[in-house]
């Protein structure tokens, strides 16, 4: 893999990760009947763990990413 390739990977993967947490706090805030009632710090961290999933998801390839096969 090359450095552009490998910038390119971590740019797709980034903004993948980035939903997905965003994604995840908002549902997991949206269980909660009051936002007193949240519990932010299970927010935080139910968040961060499923960022670096798609993270390690994204490992196994990105279709936004075209994969230089010639160079490998």
């Amino acid at each position: 893999m090359t450095k552009d390739n490998f910038l390119t990977w971590l740019k797709y993967a980034g903004i993948r990760a980035f939903k997905t947490v965003i994604q995840t706090a908002v549902s997991y805030i949206g269980i909660s009947t009051f936002i007193d009632e949240v519990d932010w710090i299970k927010v935080a961290s139910t968040a961060a763990l499923a960022g670096v999933l798609s993270l390690l998801t994204s490992l196994g390839g990105l279709p936004e990413v075209k994969e230089d096969k010639e160079n490998d």
